[in-house]
């Protein structure tokens, strides 16, 4: 049989991104907590991960909000409505792996919530409480992600709904945009858009076992 046509006997992963697939955008629910309206720009308006993460660590400086302030915030958050029973779910059909731009020192109080799932993410640089800096855990760590679990022999399935989530899709054997802004969605019309947990779990599904 040629190489092209053999089946593919891969084992499978799904990598899902966290804020606005499983739980809501930190950043937005410290904006409103605080009133700051500029701390609800995220990944969906600003491509460049850099100019974002300075851009909040300016303003942070500017409030004099910590670490404590934002974790504060994050005690007080949920899963989206039907995020834990949908991952759930996902988890009896094949692995999963979080990976997300959020931070080790934000990420655990919504992990608990979700049935500690594994995630990968990168980690803040605190100073008394003061956010003066972070570390990416690597650049581009979505794509890179994919790209080793591909080095593994895993089929790996993605969505997620953000500018930083696209080159994770990209890397995939298939990708989705599950409830992605229009013009994520315009930019990037090679990704199907997905907009409830039931029609993902059947397309990530479906695209699991496609040869």
């Amino acid at each position: 049989m040629p190489v092209s046509e053999q089946p593919d006997d891969r084992q499978h992963l799904v990598c899902l991104d966290l804020e606005g697939v499983l739980v809501p955008e930190i950043w937005v629910a410290f904006a409103e907590r605080t009133g700051i309206e500029a701390l609800r720009r995220t990944t969906r308006d600003e491509p460049d991960y850099d100019v974002l993460m300075r851009y909040r660590l300016d303003l942070l400086a500017e409030h004099d909000l910590g670490l404590a302030d934002i974790q504060e915030v994050i005690a007080g958050l949920t899963p989206l409505d039907g995020a834990r029973a949908f991952l759930d779910e996902l988890r009896t059909r094949t692995q999963v792996v979080i990976l997300s731009d959020t931070f080790e020192q934000f990420a655990a109080p919504l992990m608990a919530q979700l049935g500690w799932p594994t995630i990968l993410c990168h980690r803040l640089v605190v100073e008394d409480d003061r956010v003066v800096d972070y570390r990416l855990r690597q650049p581009d760590q979505k794509r890179c992600a994919v790209r080793s679990f591909h080095d593994l022999r895993y089929r790996v399935v993605a969505a997620g709904d953000s500018y930083n989530d696209t080159t994770m899709l990209g890397e995939a054997d298939r990708g989705f945009l599950f409830r992605s802004p229009a013009n994520v969605q315009a930019e990037f019309p090679q990704f199907p858009a997905v907009e409830t947990y039931d029609d993902l779990l059947d397309h990530l599904t479906a695209a699991l076992h496609q040869d």
